[in-house]
């Protein structure tokens, strides 16, 4: 296995979130493998404590000094009462793995505010991937662990999207009609890396658009999916006011995306570049700490800048291209972007292989930069 950038566990309990698949479980073995496991997918442990929480207590030696790891907690989020009892009275130390965020903020995770941290796992990154890195995999397969190791990422990736997607929202009842949200899926991938218009995808769906609304919210707490906001600071210009869309993984992206013979490739290639560099972006700035907030640009004339990042560090645009030579037309966003914002650094990536200035703006091949990505952000 790949090592990860993910650092040293803090000293306190924590929750370690991350999609399915991305190798929580790998490293949480690496990193403490003398700890007490609870694995919450495992059937006879999960009925155990769901039916009577207070096993938990009973099945941790009060002599234990070490770690307690409860494996996707989310399942049943009141065992939180009894992990905030442990803390309190015993000062035992947890690490509690989600692949959903939306139970647990509903149910508890309040409980353990001040008493437990949180960090995030993400698929793999260039920077972890080392030389086994290459762009034409990482654009058609992605990321996820499996994905990098599997002889037929493809396989993997069909099973991944027709199994755990469905399955999770099956077993925590996110929505009682599944066929309609297997629907949205694929409608949902035609959007991947564009502003979002809900009442085109409402239509597409044949549902309404409040449901269309609470779909959106369940990839985002089921991890798979973020709304990329549009940045408002100090504008100058009239701007959209609508997210951009992604799944969190270019591998998975192009696994539900349907294609057919009108499909024009350099436009899901586009998407799913876009994808894995915010994959990357993501990954770094929660591993390193960097606290950036992620954003795009748009006017409402049409100009737009991909990814804006934003923070204590300064300001930073990454505009992407799926080309292999830089014309003029293509730097527009950037320089218009410029203009309301002077002090922004501004990174162009293609395709090509030379790396050059032209008037503020670094000229950047995509795979120099996401190989070294922490010399940009």
């Amino acid at each position: 296995m790949y090592p990860r950038l993910l650092g040293c566990p803090p000293s306190k309990s924590f929750f370690l979130f991350g999609p399915r698949g991305v190798g929580k479980t790998v490293w949480l073995h690496q990193q403490f493998p003398d700890a007490i496991f609870f694995d919450m997918l495992d059937h006879g442990v999960y009925t155990e404590l769901l039916a009577a929480p207070q096993r938990l207590g009973d099945r941790v030696p009060v002599s234990h000094q070490g770690w307690v790891v409860v494996d996707e907690v989310q399942r049943a989020p009141e065992l939180l009462n009894e992990v905030h009892r442990l803390i309190e009275s015993r000062g035992t130390r947890f690490v509690l793995t989600g692949s959903s965020a939306r139970k647990l903020r509903r149910r508890g995770v309040n409980l353990l505010a001040g008493r437990a941290v949180t960090r995030h796992l993400h698929p793999l990154t260039a920077l972890e991937l080392g030389q086994d890195f290459d762009l034409g995999t990482a654009l058609r397969h992605g990321c996820l662990p499996m994905a990098c190791t599997s002889r037929d990422p493809r396989d993997y990736l069909k099973s991944y999207v027709a199994t755990y997607l469905r399955e999770e929202v099956m077993q925590e009842a996110l929505t009682r009609n599944v066929v309609a949200f297997g629907r949205f899926l694929e409608v949902a991938s035609f959007s991947q890396g564009c502003v979002l218009n809900m009442a085109a995808v409402a239509r597409d769906c044949s549902v309404s658009a409040k449901t269309v609304e609470d779909y959106f919210g369940i990839l985002e707490d089921l991890l798979i999916a973020v709304r990329l906001p549009v940045f408002t600071k100090r504008s100058k210009r009239r701007l959209v006011s609508h997210p951009k869309f992604y799944y969190f993984d270019a591998g998975v992206y192009r696994s539900i995306r349907p294609r057919g013979p009108l499909d024009a490739p350099e436009e899901i290639s586009g998407a799913a570049l876009e994808t894995l560099f915010l994959q990357q972006v993501r990954a770094l700035n929660d591993y390193s700490d960097l606290g950036y907030s992620l954003h795009y640009w748009r006017t409402a004339s049409g100009d737009e800048v991909d990814f804006v990042l934003y923070g204590e560090r300064g300001l930073a645009a990454f505009e992407l291209k799926m080309t292999e030579q830089v014309r003029a037309e293509d730097l527009r966003g950037l320089r218009r972007f410029c203009q309301d914002f002077p002090e922004a650094r501004l990174h162009l990536l293609y395709l090509g292989s030379r790396r050059w200035h032209d008037r503020g703006v670094e000229i950047v091949p995509f795979s120099e930069c996401v190989t070294h990505l922490d010399r940009w952000l």
